[in-house]
């Protein structure tokens, strides 16, 4: 089991900045690939970014070059820093940790933190 705990989310203006945080706890962390999802109101959960257990990431289009996903094992926590953020990244973002092969796939992630809210204003 493991054990996932989002922070770091807010309200923010548009072109700002937050960091999310996800400290994982219980088994080892290093083992597994992690991912940050997010769901809007009214719109499925979708693929935000990932990163294994090597520091190979993958990110979905319409945020690459403003998100940047790290993780850091000795703290156990991943974390996820979006710049230049804009109203449509507004969401509950969720960290998870990966068992499965489909990076894109929620259903390949076993375990879930709780999501952390953002909101970007125009």
């Amino acid at each position: 089991q493991v054990q996932l705990v989002e922070s770091g989310g807010g309200l923010v203006q548009a072109g700002g900045s937050l960091r999310l945080s996800c400290a994982a706890s219980g088994q080892t962390f290093s083992g597994y690939g992690m991912g940050w999802f997010r769901q809007a109101p009214g719109k499925e959960r979708e693929f935000v970014a990932t990163i294994s257990w090597s520091g190979a990431t993958v990110y979905r289009d319409p945020v690459k070059g403003r998100f940047t996903i790290s993780r850091d094992s000795a703290k156990n926590t991943v974390y996820l820093q979006m710049n230049s953020l804009k109203p449509e990244d507004t969401a509950v973002y969720y960290c998870a940790a990966r068992t499965g092969n489909r990076i894109y796939d929620a259903n390949s992630y076993a375990y879930w933190g709780q999501g952390t809210q953002v909101t970007v204003s125009s």
